[in-house]
């Protein structure tokens, strides 16, 4: 891969991973409601999940994809209902007041399971393969997954901590609950663009 085109990936995965979706209004609420520390396998659950995916995508997915469109509609599907599944779940999560009604962040394996609903994951996955590894030769498609697992590590950690500095705002549970909703509608608007 030429400079040009290396800074061009950087530059992508940058805006990509660092603009609002799924993953960074989950990361914001978990961050706001439990803290950076508890957080962290969330985190890197994001980092190694969306890497592996995309790495996947580049040696084959994508052929998948067009060679069976209904695939494609099927997942965007099931990606729209496991959306709208999690914000319920935000909504109607509980103000930290004691261990018993604690919220309950997102461990590895699921946030790294979750790349694969996640409509922004699979469209930033399907363009950086298709843009950045077009000779689909095996070190081009892991040096797009490695830039994008990098590039994931700041990103994910400005989301929480921006979360984590709201913890300090909101701590009477009826702002909370407020913050979580507002997180919750967030996540359903960010269906919009897949419909």
């Amino acid at each position: 891969m030429e400079y040009q085109q290396l800074i061009a990936l950087i530059t992508f995965a940058l805006v990509s991973t660092v603009s609002p979706g799924p993953n960074n209004i989950m990361l914001m609420t978990s961050g706001a409601n439990v803290g950076f520390m508890r957080t962290i396998p969330h985190m890197l659950g994001i980092t190694f999940g969306f890497s592996l995916m995309v790495a996947l995508v580049g040696f084959g997915l994508m052929g998948l994809f067009t060679a069976y469109p209904v695939v494609q509609q099927g997942l965007r599907i099931a990606s729209m209902l496991y959306l709208l599944y999690l914000a319920v779940k935000i909504a109607k999560s509980q103000p930290m007041t004691n261990p018993a009604t604690d919220y309950k962040p997102m461990s590895f394996l699921s946030a790294a399971s979750f790349q694969w609903v996640n409509p922004k994951a699979w469209t930033m996955a399907l363009t950086a393969i298709s843009v950045y590894a077009t000779s689909a030769e095996p070190q081009d498609i892991l040096l797009v997954s490695l830039i994008f697992g990098l590039v994931n590590v700041p990103s994910v950690s400005l989301w929480t901590t921006a979360g984590k500095q709201l913890q300090g705002i909101l701590q009477a549970p009826k702002k909370i609950k407020m913050f979580n909703y507002s997180m919750a509608s967030l996540l359903v608007f960010s269906i919009v663009p897949m419909l």
